[in-house]
């Protein structure tokens, strides 16, 4: 909702400069998302009359104008505008103004001297217009200063209203409220009726009165639908946001915005027999005054007369029709105050791609006592810009379907209770009255509570709880103390097995990772090739269509975080996330039907480490990772084991296991996906399970050995296909105590082996806590080694 801040300060006031009145507003609910001046910065610049306007002796575009700025002897100035003509009333920049990007100053054009500058709207920045000089009423002071005639000094405000607030998307619900905040005086426009001239009515039937229940309608003939709109009006009205387009649109827009009430002006001339608020006839087709033509649903209603039977007008609460809108032919309007219900318009406009004003304030709620008032309103300004004569105000009711306003409680004793501060009975009920609700107050002084009857126009108060908040709000947010909680506080216990997702969150960022925060939200299209679920979590209203559905893995959402580095020729790519996935599930869950697990994933790609002098760059691979993962469960032991994944490449692959169980996944990206999305080269990712994560050992003292350990080596000849994590653990779990650890530190293949054979070399370290180990011990745990791994994996000892 924007407005003119001069145009609310017509209705209400206050003592406050433009700062606090903007902060009054926001800290009553109702925030100031924007302020902007009406013009930008100039000075020097006044009221002037063309006295002549002769051409240029030396140039055919050049006019040598005369000029009386109100500064006793007339100007000489040189002007290249097409319409500047002589007894025009302009704005002139005399010498010495500044104005955006330009400084007046004396100076010869074509050898004819010029004494300051004609103005145009785009060099005083009001619009981007620059045909020609900007023409000002006859009636302007020469001489005036140009800011304070067209009241460029105004300020134009900007409201972020929530959707509750629908009485304050007029400036007389702002001044409503302000009013209310700061005391200050309240000074709405008084509307009289306007008496009938004539007693030309069109009938207004109500087929539809659950979509609406009140429709007032009244005819105007003898308009000129040519007068031009004054400027006051057209100032106040493209302050707001809107543009200017006749004075009877501008008409309907300036009450709409003044009161709140949308209206509509029909060519009276183009309607035939009643009025009629009705839904549509299937396949009922309706062209709107957009150029858009639409067929409305079946609970969209319509404003329709009875030529052909019955022709639809317009659709109501949303945009007008194009056969029956006023043009500046037309001579004889029925002007439209009508009250359709919030169900009824919600969405409706929206389903065919477009909004308007009136829809917004309709599908929030409009005061459904308005009607009348309203086109009361702007009848007397259509008579007084454009002429004509009115007839009577024709109003169908339907008082079965208006919204009904039941009385709510509001206990005094419950206030202060909520509030947490002491709030006088009297000061409730003078907040509450200015707040323009109706109240009964009953009760004794010791206990006294209030009846309050909600207002038409508020749609929001319905419980006590509303009417403590609008106390609050009126007593102000800031005024209400925040002393600290004083209360016993005990240290909670930190498990020693238990790690904390912040604690992994440092360790991962410690291995050189950075945090993301991706969308639960993802496309299908990753779900599909991330994670082969062709059935996930479909979103019933997402936000975007490309966010349709909830995510099974995190590994799309650090795909869609290295596509936008890589557009960002970010070559070295290393990130983490930790968050909750999305799956269903059958047999129900934490949430019947669905299983959402917390899960760490973190992707790397391009250089292994950052480029310097000490090291060679080479590319990050699968055991960089798997470093990372190792280190992340440390100081238990990890087993990886061959497996395939829809998101990674099918030879480059681990399921990660944790005491035999599964906690995860790591490998290269599938190289479909590399092309897919454009990642030049391959990038290595993992996902694991926050929980398997979190659980650590209790930490236990180990004693230091003051003995020398032994080293051996044990280099064994096994089959090509022989995968190194059941030999190494078989290897372990057959060492003898005085065996500290078995690691593997060589792989090798070629010469001195047969075809289809490999070399695992590992090297045993043994070592004893009370004394030193004598040779027999450590040649009898290699031979241990040995015949576990001859005799399971076929092994045998590399000469």
């Amino acid at each position: 909702m924007q407005f003119s801040e001069s145009w609310l300060r017509s209705l209400c006031n206050p003592s406050l400069t433009s700062d606090e009145l903007c902060h009054v507003l926001t800290m009553a609910g109702l925030e100031v998302e924007e302020v902007a001046s009406a013009a930008p910065a100039f000075n020097n610049i006044v009221v002037a009359q063309i006295l002549s306007a002769e051409k240029h002796p030396e140039a055919d575009k050049l006019k040598v104008c005369k000029v009386d700025a109100g500064r006793g002897e007339p100007l000489q100035i040189v002007c290249g505008a097409p319409n500047a003509a002589a007894g025009m009333k302009v704005p002139c920049a005399l010498v010495g103004a500044v104005l955006p990007g330009i400084e007046i100053k004396k100076a010869k054009l074509r050898g004819v001297e010029s004494f300051g500058m004609l103005c145009s709207a785009r060099e005083l920045g009001l619009s981007e217009d620059h045909g020609g000089l900007l023409p000002l009423p006859a009636d302007a002071p020469v001489g005036t200063d140009i800011r304070s005639y067209l009241d460029l000094d105004d300020r134009l405000i900007t409201l972020k209203l929530t959707p509750n607030r629908a009485d304050c998307l007029s400036l007389s619900g702002i001044a409503r409220e302000l009013s209310a905040l700061t005391g200050a005086p309240l000074q709405l426009p008084e509307v009289a009726a306007v008496p009938a001239v004539h007693q030309d009515t069109r009938k207004i039937i109500l087929d539809a009165p659950d979509a609406c229940p009140r429709y007032c309608g009244r005819i105007v003939r003898g308009v000129d639908a040519k007068a031009p709109t004054p400027e006051w009006m057209k100032r106040r009205i493209e302050r707001s946001g809107i543009r200017s387009i006749s004075a009877l649109v501008d008409v309907t827009n300036y009450v709409m915005l003044e009161l709140g009430q949308p209206l509509h002006a029909f060519d009276n001339t183009h309607l035939h027999g009643s009025v009629h608020v009705r839904y549509p006839q299937p396949g009922e087709k309706l062209l709107l005054l957009n150029g858009q033509t639409v067929e409305p649903g079946s609970d969209t209603a319509l404003i329709a007369d009875e030529a052909g039977g019955a022709r639809a007008l317009a659709m109501a609460g949303v945009m007008g029709g194009e056969d029956s809108g006023i043009t500046d032919a037309t001579t004889d309007l029925f002007l439209e105050s009508a009250f359709f219900t919030p169900k009824a318009i919600a969405g409706k406009a929206r389903v065919f791609g477009f909004s308007s004003d009136a829809s917004h304030r309709y599908e929030r709620g409009v005061d459904f006592e308005l009607q009348r008032r309203a086109i009361e309103r702007a009848t007397q300004l259509i008579v007084d810009i454009c002429g004509g004569q009115s007839g009577p105000v024709v109003e169908a009711v339907a008082a079965d379907h208006l919204p009904a306003r039941k009385p709510v409680r509001l206990r005094s004793a419950r206030v202060v209770k909520v509030l947490g501060i002491p709030v006088a009975a009297d000061r409730i009920e003078s907040m509450i009255k200015g707040l323009g609700l109706a109240v009964e107050r009953q009760g004794t002084d010791g206990e006294v509570s209030f009846l309050v009857t909600p207002p038409s126009f508020r749609f929001d108060i319905e419980i006590e709880e509303d009417l403590i908040e609008e106390i609050a709000r009126i007593h102000g947010y800031d005024n209400i103390p925040s002393p600290p909680p004083t209360a016993r506080l005990a240290m909670m216990p930190a498990s020693e097995t238990l790690r904390s997702p912040m604690s992994l969150r440092r360790l991962v960022a410690e291995r050189d990772y950075q945090e993301v925060v991706t969308y639960s939200f993802v496309e299908a299209a990753w779900e599909a090739d991330f994670a082969a679920n062709t059935n996930p979590v479909v979103l019933a209203n997402p936000i975007a269509s490309q966010m349709g559905v909830m995510r099974s893995t995190l590994i799309g959402g650090l795909v869609g975080v290295l596509v936008a580095n890589r557009k960002r020729q970010a070559e070295r790519v290393r990130v983490f996330e930790l968050g909750r996935c999305f799956q269903r599930q059958a047999d129900g869950g934490p949430v019947a039907g669905f299983h959402q697990p917390l899960r760490l994933a973190g992707l790397a790609a391009g250089p292994a480490v950052a480029e310097q002098w000490g090291e060679a760059t080479r590319k990050v691979d699968f055991y960089d990772l798997k470093a990372d993962v190792e280190a992340l469960f440390a100081p238990r032991r990890l087993e990886f084991v061959k497996t395939e994944h829809p998101a990674l490449h099918p030879g480059r692959c681990a399921e990660v296991r944790l005491d035999g169980k599964p906690v995860g996944v790591i490998g290269e990206l599938h190289p479909r996906w590399v092309q897919k999305y454009e990642l030049g080269t391959a990038s290595v990712a993992f996902e694991l399970e926050l929980v398997a994560l979190q659980a650590t050992p209790f930490p236990a003292y180990v004693e230091v050995s003051r003995f020398p350990s032994v080293v051996r080596d044990l280099a064994l000849v096994v089959p090509q296909a022989q995968q190194l994590g059941p030999l190494l653990a078989a290897l372990r779990a057959a060492a003898p105590a005085i065996v500290r650890d078995v690691a593997l530190f060589d792989v090798y293949q070629g010469k001195g082996l047969n075809e289809g054979e490999k070399s695992l070399a590992f090297r045993i370290v043994m070592q004893d806590t009370q004394r030193t180990l004598e040779d027999a011990e450590v040649e009898s745990a290699v031979a241990t080694l040995l015949v576990v791994a001859t005799r399971d994996f076929k092994a045998s000892l590399r000469g």
